[in-house]
């Protein structure tokens, strides 16, 4: 068999993820490679620091990109701040509300679940009642922002009521940040993680990672062992800051890490509030097309993200052939539904880079032409 180069389609990716990146972003990971305890390299993750600090709106001197994509950073939050008989309560109303119950329990935890509907936001109220029910509880675990379902969560209602009972939180912003209103230090949010390739429209592989002083105390006063290596917080800490000399944990991804810098650049110079404002603007001319296609939302306006839509498919239309004929024909990726919502719903993403005119023309015009 002979190999050659590969060399892939120009496509707009308008799914739940990878969102589309910019040229600049595709630029700067192209450039030359340098160690990664390079002086100029340790510089240019001091700078990316202070703008992953921008984007979460925190001064969390714990701020960091882990080496790995979103899923690590669900973990990274996990194995630190859970020890063996921990008591966490879990709300679910998707798929990665239930990715955190299972690493509570592989971490050796108690989880306690709050459950929602697939399509609906996280009820407080029946958070107050868990944590009410259970006074041993010591952090609450949920999904800001559900991307199997595009519902999004109050954050800063939840984590009120996990202060009131002296518990931390651990929050997935997989899909929130960059895309909608993400407060870390006003909310008082513990451990939240992210991923580059939502909103962000970094390249896939990398999780940025924020933790309180009240996070950092507790993996300070663990009883046991982390039970990751390479996940343990501790022994990151050695890398991403301190003055003179960094430690040497790992080889960072180092153009990876150029890109997501260009990406941060990119978002400050766009200016938060802008961003959240494009994302909105972009929806709603999405939705004005859709509903004239007679496509109808899975999850109520009011808890409704604008990055990630998920639509019902309409009665007698074949999933996969649809997503076929628009990834041939048109070159366009939308996302399946997953869980309960497989084979029922689309997720259409409008993420970052992604959340454009032209893009929201192209999918309309594309999903008129297949329906037909």
């Amino acid at each position: 068999m002979t190999f050659g180069s590969f060399y892939p389609p120009q496509r707009t990716l308008m799914g739940p993820g990878p969102s589309d990146i910019s040229p600049q972003v595709l630029q700067a990971l192209s450039r030359p490679t340098i160690g990664h305890l390079d002086p100029l390299f340790i510089g240019m993750m001091d700078e990316l620091k202070q703008l992953l600090q921008y984007a979460f709106q925190t001064a969390n001197p714990f701020t960091i990109a882990v080496s790995a994509p979103g899923s690590a950073g669900m973990e990274a939050c996990f194995v630190n701040l859970v020890e063996p008989g921990d008591t966490v309560i879990v709300c679910r109303n998707g798929v990665f509300g239930d990715r955190m119950r299972e690493n509570v329990e592989r971490c050796g935890g108690i989880a306690v679940m709050v459950d929602n509907a697939w399509g609906e936001a996280v009820d407080p109220a029946l958070v107050a009642e868990a944590l009410t029910t259970h006074p041993e509880a010591k952090i609450v675990a949920f999904v800001h922002a559900e991307t199997s379902t595009g519902a999004l969560s109050d954050a800063e209602a939840i984590a009120k009521l996990a202060r009131q009972h002296d518990c931390l939180t651990i929050v997935d912003a997989v899909t929130s940040l960059g895309g909608v209103p993400l407060l870390v230090d006003e909310w008082q949010l513990d451990a939240v993680y992210s991923g580059s390739q939502k909103c962000l429209s970094c390249v896939p592989g990398l999780s940025p990672l924020t933790f309180s002083a009240r996070a950092i105390e507790k993996i300070q006063a663990r009883e046991t062992p982390v039970q990751s290596w390479f996940l343990d917080q501790s022994l990151v800490l050695g890398y991403w800051s301190g003055e003179g000399k960094r430690s040497y944990h790992h080889t960072a991804p180092v153009n990876s890490l150029y890109a997501l810098h260009e990406a941060l650049v990119l978002l400050k110079h766009e200016g938060l509030e802008n961003a959240w404002q494009r994302h909105r603007d972009m929806h709603q001319v999405l939705r004005t097309g859709l509903e004239q296609l007679g496509i109808t939302f899975v999850v109520d306006e009011a808890h409704r993200l604008p990055q990630l839509n998920a639509v019902y498919i309409p009665e007698g239309v074949d999933d996969a052939a649809i997503r076929a004929q628009l990834l041939n024909d048109y070159n366009l990726e939308i996302g399946a539904g997953l869980g309960v919502l497989a084979g029922k719903a689309w997720r259409i993403g409008l993420m970052g880079y992604a959340a454009r005119r032209e893009n929201v023309a192209l999918c309309l015009r594309a999903l008129e032409g297949c329906l037909k």
